[in-house]
C-alpha cells in the first residue's frame, strides 16, 4: 500500500455497497423488534434501487428470517448478501471500517470501540472490522488498527482534506487530550488537511455526545448541510443557532465562504416523555440518491427539498426512521458505506 496515495473518500464519491446489520432479539431493539424491522427493510428496499447491501447476521437462523422479510417484500436478493459473525447491536456507522483509498488498494482503519465511552457493552462490535477483514470480503486491502475511540459518527470529510468534527465528542472520549493533540492525531490517521472543529451543537436524546453526523455534514461543491432549529421555544434553540454561526464563519481552503443548506426542524418526537433524537442531517448517500430519514412530520418534505438542492443529480428517498430514533440514532447511524472496488 503505497502511504502518499490514501485519501478518505466523501460519502457522495462511488460506492460498492452499504453495510448493515440486521436487528434481532438479543440486540437493544428486542422490545421494538417488529417496527425497526420494518424500516430496514424500507432501508434495504431503497438501497438496492441504487447498488448492493451487504448485512451482517447473528446466525443462519436470523440470515433465514431476514431473507424471508426482504423477499417477500419483493426486494432484489440478487443485490443483497449476508455475512455471519457477532454483533452487539447494529450501528454500523460506529463500529464498521473507516475506508481509506489508494492508487493500489484500500486501507480499513479499524479504531476502537467504546460503546460511546463507556456507556454500553461493547465487546463484539470491537473486533467486528477485524472478523469482515478475517472473512475475506474485502479485496486489495490491509487493516490497521489503532488504539484509539473514534467512531465513524464523530467525523465527517469532503474528500479533499478538510474533516469536520465536534469537540464536545472528542473531549469527551479524550480528556486528557488537548485540541491540539486531537487534531493532529485526526490529521495523521486520515489523511487530512486540516480539521474544522463545532464547539456547539446537540440532540436531546442523543447518546452519542454530539456526533458530527446528527448536526452537519459536507456536500459538493464546497457546501454544508446542517440541521437548524427556528423556534425559540425549544430548548435545542440556541444551542444550535450558535452552530449555525460557527458554520456560518467557516472557510474553504481558499478562503470561501460554504455555500449552507438549513434543514428546517421537525416537532418533537417524544417516548414516555423522552425527548428524541429526530435530525435530517442523519442521511446517508448512496450512488444516484440520498436516503433521507422521515419521521411523519410536516417538515419531511421540505428536509428532501433542501437534500435534493445540496446534492442536484440524486434522487431523495424517504425512509421512516421513527422506530431508529427510540434507541437514540438514526438512518445513517446503521449504514456504513463501502467505496467501489472495496466489495
Amino acid at each position: 500500500m503505497t502511504e502518499k496515495t490514501l485519501r478518505f473518500p466523501a460519502e457522495w464519491e462511488p460506492q460498492s455497497a452499504i453495510l448493515l446489520a440486521w436487528p434481532h432479539a438479543d440486540t437493544d431493539w428486542a422490545e421494538r423488534l417488529g417496527e425497526v424491522e420494518d424500516t430496514y427493510i424500507a432501508h434495504v428496499a431503497a438501497i438496492v434501487r441504487f447498488q448492493r447491501v451487504l448485512i451482517c447476521v447473528a446466525d443462519d437462523d436470523v440470515e433465514a428470517y431476514a431473507r424471508a422479510r426482504l423477499a417477500s417484500n419483493r426486494i432484489d436478493m440478487a443485490r443483497v448478501g449476508f455475512i455471519t459473525l457477532p454483533y452487539n447491536d447494529t450501528w454500523l456507522r460506529d463500529t464498521g471500517p473507516i475506508t481509506l483509498v489508494g492508487d493500489d488498494g484500500f486501507e480499513l482503519l479499524d479504531f476502537r470501540f467504546t460503546g460511546w465511552g463507556g456507556k454500553f457493552e461493547a465487546g463484539e462490535d470491537d473486533r467486528l472490522v477485524q472478523r469482515l477483514q478475517e472473512a475475506g470480503i474485502f479485496s486489495k486491502s490491509v487493516l490497521q488498527s489503532i488504539d484509539f475511540a473514534l467512531e465513524g459518527g464523530a467525523i465527517e470529510t469532503d474528500g479533499q482534506g478538510s474533516l469536520l468534527t465536534t469537540w464536545r465528542c472528542l473531549h469527551e472520549r479524550h480528556p486528557q487530550a488537548s485540541r491540539e493533540e486531537l487534531d493532529q492525531r485526526l490529521r495523521d490517521w486520515l489523511r487530512q488537511d486540516r480539521v474544522l472543529w463545532l464547539d456547539h451543537g446537540y440532540l436531546q436524546g442523543d447518546d452519542t455526545d454530539a456526533h458530527v453526523d446528527t448536526l452537519a455534514r459536507f456536500a459538493p461543491g464546497d457546501a454544508i448541510v446542517f440541521q437548524a432549529c427556528d423556534d425559540p421555544a425549544d430548548p435545542h434553540h440556541a444551542e444550535l443557532g450558535a452552530m449555525a454561526d460557527e458554520i456560518t464563519a467557516l472557510c474553504t481552503p481558499d478562503g470561501h465562504p460554504y455555500r449552507l443548506f438549513p434543514l428546517p426542524w421537525p416537532k418533537p418526537v417524544l417516548d414516555g416523555g423522552r425527548r428524541l433524537a429526530a435530525s435530517y442531517a442523519n442521511y446517508l448517500v448512496i450512488n444516484g440518491a440520498v436516503l433521507m430519514p422521515a419521521y411523519d412530520d410536516p417538515a419531511d418534505d421540505a428536509a428532501a427539498d433542501v437534500l435534493a438542492e445540496a446534492h442536484p443529480g440524486r434522487e431523495v428517498v424517504q425512509v421512516p426512521c421513527r422506530s431508529l430514533i427510540w434507541q437514540n440514532g438514526s438512518l445513517h447511524c446503521i449504514s456504513m458505506q463501502l467505496p467501489a472496488g472495496l466489495i
